[in-house]
């Protein structure tokens, strides 16, 4: 499916490789449609591409970040940092977990956490982990913010849902990590549907979250009702429900090996955006330090003035855009539960939330789309200069 021939151009458009009904069709035919061979090859390979030691299979990102924070067995209601600018299943994965998110202020440029948001936010409280993102792709400078927080590697875990394809030095986002979750969600640059991946260099970490994403079971679940295996297992320590199953894991199998041409594509598509918008008054277009980092680029994040305005202009025209995120803090769970103090002290993501503006970008969107996205967004613009 492309943009081609449509009346108003998605935001965006899962991408999907012409492997996946065959990969699904033998799972099916199998019988074994929960976690199992499809899952473990899956691990692998996408291990492989990371460059990591280790890949757990889950439910989702979200999942992941809970199961990797579970499995640092951190004091109830130790406090976490983590981005401002987030998504809400990252806050909701600390929450979960028992503990108690501290919002950390964004660097305007890079949309990430800089070392000194990070050592501001730990000076306020004692950080026992932290939570780091890759705003849109950006691959950010794990080792830079772990330093700033005053904090081992070990409780550090990195948010990489937009990670697929970035790295930072020649190393791949994930491929030395403590700690990395990646998400497989529809909109990703590599969609399942849902589910997600821990990676990780760490042998006891990836032991504790594989047992813990199938409740915290000695055994699985589903070889215990195969021809010679076992009824009974442990439960040794406390988990989740958050196995990928066979069916995902085949999809994911497929997708994982479209996966280059899907980002040579949207790198394409970024350079033609740079060299339409470079210039254009009122527009300030994704900043990024090239030297060393290769953007994943999930997103193309614009920042304008009277940004709901621009938004609806450019709807009216047929170009659908997005926004990534709303910040945390002005969430209302969030504000009743870290205070209207705490949730005060990211000046810079509320100025910039109000202004960021995510345009089409996706492997499928046409030359011609991306023309109306750009002569819609210029017109738009030119009106106000």
């Amino acid at each position: 499916m492309s943009s081609a021939g449509q009346s108003t151009v998605p935001f965006t458009i899962p991408s999907v490789s012409g492997e996946v009904s065959d990969a699904v069709v033998k799972v099916l035919d199998s019988g074994w449609i929960t976690t199992g061979p499809q899952t473990a090859a899956f691990e692998q390979e996408f291990a492989d591409y990371l460059g990591a030691a280790h890949v757990v299979a889950v439910a989702s990102c979200t999942t992941a970040l809970e199961l990797c924070l579970r499995a640092l067995e951190l004091p109830p209601g130790s406090a976490v940092l983590t981005p401002s600018l987030t998504f809400c299943g990252a806050i909701n994965a600390i929450l979960h977990a028992g503990h108690r998110p501290v919002l950390v202020d964004i660097d305007e440029d890079t949309l990430v956490p800089s070392p000194e948001t990070v050592a501001a936010a730990a000076a306020r409280v004692t950080p026992a982990a932290m939570i780091v993102q890759n705003q849109g792709g950006y691959p950010v400078d794990v080792a830079a913010l772990t330093a700033a927080a005053g904090l081992d590697r070990t409780r550090v875990i990195e948010d990489a849902a937009h990670g697929p394809g970035a790295a930072r030095g020649g190393k791949p986002v994930g491929s030395e990590s403590f700690a990395a979750c990646f998400s497989f969600y529809a909109t990703k640059n590599m969609p399942i549907g849902e589910g997600g991946a821990i990676a990780t260099s760490d042998e006891g970490l990836q032991e504790k979250v594989r047992a813990m994403r199938l409740h915290g079971m000695s055994k699985d679940s589903w070889k215990r009702y195969l021809p010679g295996g076992s009824w009974r297992y442990d439960v040794k320590q406390i988990g989740l429900k958050a196995n990928m199953t066979d069916v995902q894991a085949s999809i994911g199998r497929a997708q994982l090996a479209a996966l280059p041409e899907w980002q040579r594509r949207r790198a394409e598509i970024v350079a033609a955006y740079d060299a339409a918008f470079r210039g254009l008054p009122g527009l300030t277009l994704p900043q990024r330090n090239l030297d060393g980092i290769q953007h994943a680029w999930h997103l193309y994040q614009v920042r304008v003035q009277d940004r709901d305005a621009i938004s609806a202009e450019l709807e009216a025209a047929g170009v659908s855009t997005s926004v990534h995120f709303i910040p945390a803090n002005q969430m209302t769970s969030y504000r009743d539960i870290l205070g209207a103090d705490e949730c005060a002290r990211v000046p810079v993501t509320d100025r910039v939330g109000e202004e960021l503006l995510s345009l089409p970008l996706y492997p499928g969107l046409t030359s011609d789309g991306q023309d109306r996205v750009i002569a819609a967004l210029t017109e738009a613009l030119r009106a106000r200069s």
